[in-house]
């Protein structure tokens, strides 16, 4: 199983950064500059450190030899330049939620008590917008309550036992569960009442291909072409 993630993007930072040349992204991180103006992390989660993603900014731009180190950033088009978009998105999230691709199922069905076709659906940002929407119709335990039903129903309905005694992983999931969506919602309730973008994205999946709003990377910033 792989992490689907999703970050709140301040856009307006990203856009000043993506009118940057790459040398001088590679310099601001060098120098540790750019620190001040990150959006401020919502303490409630975890988000990249600061020199983790510097580090990984400054690993790729050296790396790369294709990157011309004159150009904007909105301007370069090649494969490096994505991977660099995505490290500077994630630079400008105030928030990261992550949980396996499975688990979300559990986590999204219930409230828009429709099935999820497939695990490439929670790329799609309709199914963010229709997600969202549903849940400023609920509270953070209700909702999380449903997520916990739910569950409870599938397990049932699979002949697995919801008896402790018989499964000692069961109170440690459901507590896992419950603590997931809240903090699902948390997320959610976040993205609606401030002016950040979310951003959308799993392991291993190329960097032009995760979603920022409702284009992905390579839609807004790829080939001019």
């Amino acid at each position: 199983m792989v992490d689907v993630m999703l970050h709140l993007v301040d856009r307006g930072m990203l856009d000043e950064l993506m009118a940057m040349t790459v040398e001088d992204i590679s310099f601001a991180m060098e120098e540790s500059s750019l620190r001040t103006s990150r959006p401020e992390t919502d303490q409630r989660f975890h988000r990249d450190f600061d020199v983790d993603l510097e580090g990984e900014v400054l690993e790729l731009i050296d790396r790369s030899s294709e990157l011309d180190r004159k150009e904007i950033l909105s301007e370069v088009t090649d494969d490096a330049a994505m991977e660099l978009f995505l490290l500077l998105a994630k630079w400008c999230s105030s928030a990261q939620w992550r949980c396996w691709d499975a688990r979300l199922f559990l986590y999204v069905e219930p409230i828009l008590e429709r099935p999820v076709a497939d695990s490439d659906d929670f790329l799609l940002p309709e199914v963010w917008d229709q997600f969202s929407e549903a849940l400023s119709r609920t509270d953070r335990s209700s909702y999380s309550e449903s997520v916990v039903l739910d569950w409870m129903s599938r397990r049932e309905g699979m002949g697995e036992t919801m008896e402790p005694a018989e499964d000692p992983m069961i109170l440690p999931t459901m507590e896992s569960h419950r603590t997931l969506s809240e903090s699902l919602f948390n997320v959610m309730e976040s993205l609606r009442r401030s002016e950040m973008q979310l951003l959308v994205g799993r392991e291993f999946l190329e960097a032009g291909k995760w979603m920022l709003g409702r284009a992905t990377l390579s839609e807004t910033w790829g080939s001019k072409s």
